[in-house]
C-alpha cells in the first residue's frame, strides 16, 4: 500500500485492510438442520446483514454529526440473502475430486472473537482531534460508545451456538481494550464472567438518563466452555501505537485532557504538543466531543473528573488480570511464568481424544523495539507483527514438539501474515528476528500445521499459503483472520475441524451477526458502525457485507491420515 498519514492511522490505530479471495461455491446444507436453526439464524449462512446505501440527495456527513445520521438516511442496514459457503480446494493437488470430500468426523468446535477494544470513552487520553482531522475512524468513531454492550450481544450469542451444540472452547484474538486501561480490561473480563456492568468512568454522567452510560447485567460467557486469551497491539501500547510514555500514563489518571500536537507531521513525534483530544461528554445522548481544540483557545485547560481506574496496565499488570474471572481456566492460557517472564506465549490440547495442538503466539512488536523512521523497509508506530528470538525459538520448539508427536497444529495470533506490504503499518516489523518470508518458508516445513488463525485488520479474510513443493501439498495451510466487533461488520466466527470420506480434512468457518434486539445498545451501534463506514469508506473486504463463509480442505499426510482414522465425532448428514 502506498502509504499516507490517513493509512498509518487507519491500519496502526485499529488496523484495517483489504484480503478479497474467490472460491468455489458448494452448499453445506446439513449446517442448517432443524436441530441447528434456532442458533445458525444468527449466521450468515441464514442471513446477512447489508448496509443500505445512503440516498443520492442525503447530506455529507461529519463522523461527529452523530445525531444527523438516521434522518439524512446514514447507518441503515437490512437483512441480507444468505451467503454461501464456498469449498476451497487451493492447496489440493491439481484433479482433486471436490465430491469426494464430504464430511463423517468433527474433531472439534470453537470459535473466536477478536478486537472488541472496549473502550473508556470518558477517558482524557484520547486522540479525537487528530482522527477527526485526517479522517481516522480508528482514532473517534461513535460505535465506540457501546463496546461492552456489544460484546454482550456476542456473548449472549455464543451461549445460544452453544446451547444447540456444544462448543469445545473459545479464543480471544486480541485488542481487549482500546488503550491499555485496567478499567478497560476489567469490563471486558466482568461481561464474559457475566457480572453487573458500570460502563462509565469519572463522574459518571448520564449514568441514570444515557443508553450508553446505564448499568446493565451481563449474561457471561457459558461456564461450561473454556475460553483463552492472545495479546494484542492495543492491550499494551497507547492507542496500540505507542509505548505509554510518562506523560501518556500521568494522563491517564489526571483530570487534564490530553495535550498532543499532529505527531503525524510534527518532527516531535509524540512528543509534539498544541492540541487538546477532547473527550466524550457521557450526559449528552450521541456522546459529545468536548475539550478539543488549539491550547490557545482555552483559557484554562479542559478537564475531567479523575479517576485512578484508568490506569496503563504493563503487559505484565494486564497478563495478571487474567487469573482474576470466573470463568476458566485459571489464567485463560496464561500461566505465573509467563506474567513473570512477560512472555505472552503459550500452547494448549483442547481435546484428550484429539491430536490437536493450539499454538497461542504473541507477535506483536516488544515495548523496546526501535521505531523505524519511514523508509523502504518500514514504517513508523507499533502495530506491526514481529518476533523476536526468544518468540522464534519458542514457536519452533512447539512446532518441532507437534510434528514429532503426529499431532495437528494451528496458530492463533493477533497479526496475520503474508498479507500487507513490507511498508504498511499493520505489516510485518522490518527489525523482527526472521522476516515474513523466512517465516512462512519455515511454516511450510510443517505438514501438520493446518492453519494460522488472526485477527487485527478488522476484516474478515481468508488467505491460502499453497505449498511450494507440488509433490507435498500437506505443506499448505490456510490464514482466517476474524474482524472487529467494535467496526463493521461487527462479526465473530466460529469453526469446526472435520475429518473427511476422502481422508482430507477441512475448516468450515462461519461469521455470525451479535443477536441485537432492535432498540438495544448494541442494536444502535450496528447503525452507527454502518454510518461510519459509509463516512469513511474503509475497506473491510467481500463488499457489500464484509462477511465470508468456507469451506477450507486440507491435504494430509500419509502417517497424518492414518492416525487420524476412525477419530472424532461422526457427523449425520
Amino acid at each position: 500500500m502506498k502509504f499516507s498519514r490517513r493509512n498509518f492511522l487507519n491500519t496502526s490505530l485499529s488496523g484495517v485492510a483489504l484480503v478479497a479471495c474467490g472460491g468455489l461455491a458448494s452448499g453445506l446444507a446439513w449446517l442448517l438442520s432443524p436441530a441447528k436453526a434456532a442458533a445458525q439464524s444468527l449466521a450468515t449462512l441464514a442471513r446477512s446483514v447489508v448496509p443500505v446505501s445512503v440516498p443520492d440527495a442525503a447530506p455529507k456527513l461529519r463522523p461527529t454529526d452523530v445525531s444527523q445520521y438516521a434522518p439524512s438516511g446514514y447507518g441503515r442496514w437490512r437483512f441480507g440473502d444468505p451467503l454461501p459457503t464456498p469449498k476451497r480446494l487451493d492447496l489440493m493437488a491439481p484433479g482433486h475430486d471436490a465430491a469426494a470430500t464430504k464430511p463423517v468426523a468433527r474433531l472439534v468446535r470453537f470459535f473466536t472473537i477478536s478486537d472488541i477494544h472496549v473502550a473508556d470513552k470518558e477517558s482524557p487520553a484520547q486522540l479525537f482531534a487528530l482522527g477527526l482531522k485526517h479522517g481516522i475512524s480508528a482514532a473517534y468513531s461513535p460505535a465506540m460508545l457501546y463496546t461492552t454492550q456489544v460484546l454482550d450481544a456476542a456473548v449472549r450469542t455464543i451461549n445460544a451456538i452453544h446451547k444447540q451444540e456444544p462448543l469445545d472452547f473459545g479464543i480471544s484474538l486480541g485488542d481487549t481494550c482500546n488503550n491499555t486501561q485496567y478499567n478497560e480490561l476489567r469490563w471486558y473480563l466482568d461481561v464474559l464472567d457475566g457480572k453487573a456492568i458500570t460502563p462509565s468512568s469519572g463522574a459518571h454522567t448520564g449514568a441514570d438518563s444515557t443508553d450508553y452510560q446505564k448499568p446493565f447485567q451481563a449474561a457471561g460467557l457459558d461456564k461450561s466452555i473454556p475460553w483463552y486469551q492472545a495479546r494484542g497491539n492495543h492491550d499494551h501500547f497507547f492507542i496500540g501505537s505507542f509505548p505509554v510514555t510518562e506523560y501518556f500514563r500521568q494522563v491517564y489518571t489526571g483530570d487534564q485532557v490530553l495535550d498532543l500536537g499532529d505527531f503525524l507531521t510534527d518532527p516531535k513525534g509524540i512528543d509534539s504538543r498544541g492540541t487538546y483530544q477532547g473527550v466524550i461528554d457521557g450526559r449528552t445522548p450521541y456522546g459529545d466531543i468536548v475539550g478539543m481544540g488549539p491550547v490557545a483557545d482555552f483559557p484554562s485547560p479542559p478537564r475531567v473528573v479523575a479517576d485512578a481506574n484508568r490506569r496503563s496496565l504493563s503487559p505484565k499488570e494486564w497478563m495478571a488480570e487474567f487469573f482474576h474471572t470466573t470463568t476458566t481456566p485459571v489464567g485463560h492460557g496464561f500461566s505465573q511464568a509467563t506474567v513473570a517472564n512477560n512472555f505472552a506465549c503459550y500452547s494448549f490440547e483442547p481435546r484428550p481424544d484429539i491430536p490437536l495442538t493450539v499454538i497461542v503466539l504473541d507477535d506483536t512488536q516488544r515495548e523496546d523495539d526501535v521505531d523505524h523512521p519511514l523508509s523502504q523497509t518500514s514504517s513508523p508506530g507499533y502495530g506491526h507483527g514481529s518476533l523476536d528470538k526468544a518468540r522464534l525459538d519458542w514457536l519452533v520448539g512447539e512446532l518441532d514438539r507437534g510434528q514429532a508427536e503426529g499431532r495437528l497444529m494451528f496458530i492463533a495470533a493477533h497479526v496475520p501474515i503474508g498479507v500487507e506490504p513490507p511498508t504498511s503499518p499493520v505489516g510485518w516489523y522490518a527489525a523482527a528476528a526472521i522476516s515474513e518470508p523466512e517465516l512462512i518458508a519455515k511454516l511450510h516445513t510443517y505438514p501438520n500445521l493446518i492453519a494460522w488463525v488472526a485477527g487485527h485488520r478488522h476484516c474478515n479474510a481468508i488467505t491460502a499459503f499453497a505449498s511450494p513443493d507440488a509433490s507435498r501439498p500437506e505443506l499448505g495451510f490456510w490464514q482466517i483472520e476474524t474482524s472487529s466487533l467494535r467496526d463493521f461488520p461487527q462479526q465473530f466466527r466460529t469453526f469446526e475441524i472435520l475429518r473427511n470420506s476422502d481422508g482430507t480434512l477441512s475448516i468450515l468457518t462461519a461469521d455470525f451477526n451479535p443477536d441485537v434486539q432492535e432498540g438495544s445498545p448494541a442494536s444502535t451501534s450496528r447503525a452507527y458502525a454502518v454510518a461510519v463506514q459509509q463516512i469513511f469508506h474503509n475497506p473491510r473486504g467481500y463488499p457489500p457485507t464484509g462477511s465470508y463463509n468456507a469451506e477450507l480442505v486440507i491435504p494430509l499426510s500419509p502417517s497424518l491420515r492414518a492416525k487420524l482414522n476412525n477419530v472424532g465425532m461422526p457427523v449425520r448428514l
